[in-house]
């Protein structure tokens, strides 16, 4: 067993001695730094991580990052700010506005709907849209001249109309969308016609919570989950690499 150890040490480290805190690479003949530390002459020196901070092992840079909810500040992990009816984005260095509210320096306000209008998941725009039917005219939505249930729309090839928000199509006729507990109503051209809120996922016509594992938060689409860093997804754990 001796023999076949030394067998595997590169012909290049044989030759030298491998400082503390170090390891033999896995390819090359050569040795690198463990994790925490660089490489510094013929030395491996311990990298400074403050508070709230991770080691990343990589040579250039300070050779550490924030834990996710944290900001460099100073060469230190201050806490990030985020504001009431916000949550922090996946990657965890910004934060956007929930649903229903929209950035305004840096808070979230409530986002003015006019009557006959409705939330949009428009990404641009003034975040809501108005109802089929009616009309946006100066911030308002007026009564336009079209069927009950449906509205004319010539880039539908086959019937020249759609339903109306809240209805699907089923035949000839607008059948009313059957929006579970947890859910609300999404102008899609395919599915459902509904999408869960932020932090439940769907499961057949029902929207159950995501279950968050240890050291695990929601991805940007909110309906289901990531590891944090330096976590990875094992099945359904987060586990060191």
């Amino acid at each position: 067993m001796l023999a076949a150890a030394v067998y595997l040490v590169p012909a290049g480290v044989h030759a030298q001695s491998i400082p503390k805190n170090a390891h033999v690479e896995r390819y090359g003949d050569g040795w690198g730094c463990d994790l925490g530390f660089r490489k510094t002459g013929q030395l491996c020196v311990a990298v400074k991580i403050p508070a709230n901070a991770y080691a990343t092992n990589r040579a250039y840079g300070s050779g550490w990052e924030c834990k996710r909810g944290f900001q460099e500040e100073a060469g230190a992990c201050a806490t990030f700010p985020v504001p009431k009816h916000a949550y922090l984005s996946a990657r965890g260095d910004q934060w956007k506005c929930a649903r229903g509210y929209e950035q305004v320096a840096n808070a979230c306000r409530p986002i003015a709907v006019p009557e006959n209008g409705h939330l949009s998941d428009k990404a641009y725009g003034k975040g809501w849209s108005c109802n089929p039917r009616f009309l946006r005219v100066d911030g308002e939505c007026l009564a336009a001249n079209v069927p009950e249930y449906g509205y004319f729309d010539p880039s539908s090839f086959d019937t020249n109309w759609r339903c109306e928000r809240g209805y699907q199509a089923t035949g000839d006729v607008c059948i009313s969308v059957a929006v579970p507990e947890n859910g609300y109503l999404a102008k899609t051209s395919y599915g459902p016609g509904w999408k869960c809120l932020r932090g439940f996922r769907q499961s057949g016509q029902s929207c159950l919570a995501v279950e968050l594992p240890e050291n695990s938060h929601l991805e940007y689409s909110g309906n289901d989950w990531e590891c944090d860093k330096p976590y990875r997804r094992q099945h359904l754990r987060c586990e060191l690499p």
